[in-house]
């Protein structure tokens, strides 16, 4: 029964250190996610889109343009959006982990590593969707925009529900849950093998007399660990946020969907881009989410180290 128990602090120790770390991860550089959302949805076929000329320029000319609103559109799913996808992301990595390891705690093959990091994403994928698209919807509001915009997250949610029904909540859940599924994996399997790799080293260099595991790591390791993995991940999954924005798009006045599917996106995009399309909008993505993620896995892992101690004095 205490085993039991012991499994559900654990877990929830998770949950809560994931969920601090994706609401720290938000709040900081937002408005180059912003910039990154607008980048990737500007196909150059739809008037109504601001042309920015770089990262700079766009930031310079939101806030110009909009104000500090501007750069900061969407930020309350964001917020939600993270804080709950971290949150479910860590429970449900841990409880796999857990589980392949059938409670005995020894250490998993990166096999495993990767089978549960996927399953994570799926699971979260298809609880934060509707959050996602809101989100979307929110950033790519501007001065140019003829139809009605949304005057919240709420607002958004009801004004989709009544004009789109409840399947719209559900675009770009198809990219979203390869994005999900490998980009969590990718990230998280690279995350524990340089993590072992590193603490292997420091072991057998004796950096950290009498620690062992987790002990010889600090946060500047866990900054750049996370930034490694972070780094690796994106560069192999970015296509699909392009994919995922483009779909996610309010349809016109007229009702019509810029693009009718994935497929439809890809043929599009190769057509009238090439493979450059694909990664519309990386440099902001990259300027905001390695050090993001360097801020997540530091946050996760010291809030981590402050809760253990409290579970193993029980």
């Amino acid at each position: 029964m205490s085993g039991a128990l012991d499994r559900g602090q654990w877990q929830w120790e998770n949950a809560t250190a994931g969920a601090v770390a994706g609401f720290a991860t938000v709040a900081a550089l937002y408005p180059l996610d912003v910039v990154r959302t607008r980048f990737q949805v500007n196909d150059g076929q739809v008037t109504g889109l601001p042309l920015y000329k770089n990262t700079g320029h766009a930031i310079f000319t939101i806030a110009r343009t909009e104000g500090l609103k501007g750069l900061y559109a969407g930020f309350y799913p964001a917020v939600l959006g993270s804080t709950v996808s971290w949150g479910l992301y860590f429970l449900f990595y841990n409880n796999a982990k857990q589980r392949y390891s059938k409670g005995s705690g020894e250490k998993l093959s990166a096999g495993l590593h990767l089978v549960s990091a996927a399953e994570a994403g799926a699971l979260v994928c298809l609880c934060t969707n509707p959050i996602w698209l809101v989100k979307t919807r929110l950033q790519l509001q501007n001065p140019l925009h003829q139809t009605r915009p949304y005057s919240g997250f709420h607002d958004a949610l009801r004004t989709i529900l009544k004009e789109e029904g409840w399947r719209a909540l559900y675009k770009g859940l198809g990219p979203g849950l390869l994005l999900q599924v490998s980009h969590g994996a990718i990230q998280f399997t690279a995350y524990e093998e340089l993590r072992k790799a590193v603490i292997n080293f420091k072991s057998k260099g004796g950096t950290k007399k009498h620690a062992t595991g987790d002990k010889l790591l600090n946060s500047v390791d866990y900054a750049v660990l996370g930034a490694s993995s972070k780094l690796a991940a994106i560069l192999l999954t970015y296509p699909y946020l392009v994919i995922r924005a483009r779909l996610q798009q309010r349809p016109s006045n007229a009702g019509i969907p810029r693009y009718l599917d994935s497929w439809h996106v890809v043929k599009e995009t190769v057509r009238f881009e090439g493979l450059r399309g694909f990664y519309k909008g990386i440099t902001s993505h990259l300027l905001k989410n390695v050090p993001a993620s360097s801020i997540t896995f530091v946050v996760y892992e010291n809030v981590l180290n402050l809760l253990r101690p409290s579970r193993e004095n029980k």
